[in-house]
C-alpha cells in the first residue's frame, strides 16, 4: 500500500525546502514545476505542442518562460492556452512517477493543487505557511521577481487561510528545525494511518 500526501502552499512559503525535508525523511517527491520544465526541456513533450501555437516561445529547441511571460502578458487568452497543452503532460509525468515509485508514502510538491482538483487524488493534503510579510521578503529576495509580478501570482492562486484550512495537516516554515519536527510527526501519522489500514 502507498499513501499519497499533495504538498502545497502559495508562493514564497517554504514548499520546496519542506519538500526536500520530506525526501530526507525517506518519501518520494514528485515535484509539478520540475515536471514543466522537463516538459520545456530540449525534446520536452511540450515543445512541438507550444511551438506550433506559439512559435516565437521556443528558442534553441527548448521553451523560453521568458518568450511566455511576454506572450502572455500581451494576450489574455494564452495562459489558458498553454495550460490546455502543459497539464494534461504534467498529469501523465504524475501517473508515470506514482507507477514507478517504490516508496510507501509518495509526496506530491504541487502549487496548485487545489486549484486544478488534484487534491482529489491525494489521500491527505500537507499545506506550508508563513506570515504575509515574510512571504513577501523571501520572494523579493530572490531579485527574479517584481512586486507585481508577485502580486498577479497571489491573485491565480487560492488564499493561503482557504489551503490552509482544506488541508489536513498544516506546517509552519519559520525555521527550518520547526519545519523538520512538523514534518516528522505528520510522517508519524501517516505510518500509523497505513498500519492501521
Amino acid at each position: 500500500m502507498t499513501f499519497s500526501l499533495g504538498l502545497t502552499g502559495s508562493i514564497g512559503m517554504g514548499k520546496s525546502t519542506t519538500a526536500a525535508l520530506f525526501l530526507e525523511a525517506g518519501c518520494a517527491v514528485w515535484d509539478a514545476d520540475a515536471a514543466v520544465h522537463r516538459l520545456y526541456d530540449k525534446g520536452g513533450a511540450a515543445v512541438a505542442a507550444i511551438q506550433s501555437v506559439y512559435p516565437g516561445a521556443v528558442l534553441d529547441g527548448q521553451v523560453s518562460r521568458e518568450a511566455l511571460k511576454q506572450i502572455i502578458g500581451k494576450d489574455p487568452k494564452a495562459l489558458s492556452m498553454i495550460e490546455a497543452i502543459v497539464h494534461p503532460l504534467v498529469s501523465q509525468d504524475r501517473s508515470k512517477f506514482r507507477s514507478e515509485a517504490k516508496n510507501d508514502i509518495l509526496v506530491f510538491d504541487i502549487p496548485l493543487l487545489f486549484e486544478t482538483g488534484s487534491d482529489s487524488e491525494m489521500d491527505a493534503v500537507a499545506c506550508v505557511m508563513i506570515d504575509a510579510e515574510t512571504q513577501k521578503d523571501r520572494v523579493l529576495a530572490r531579485e527574479t521577481m517584481t512586486v507585481e509580478q508577485f502580486s498577479q501570482i497571489l491573485g491565480k492562486q487560492l488564499p493561503i487561510e482557504e489551503k490552509s484550512a482544506r488541508s489536513d495537516y498544516v506546517i509552519v516554515t519559520d525555521t527550518v528545525d520547526h519545519a523538520r519536527a512538523q514534518v516528522d510527526v505528520i510522517l508519524a501519522d501517516i505510518k500509523g494511518k497505513m498500519a492501521n489500514a
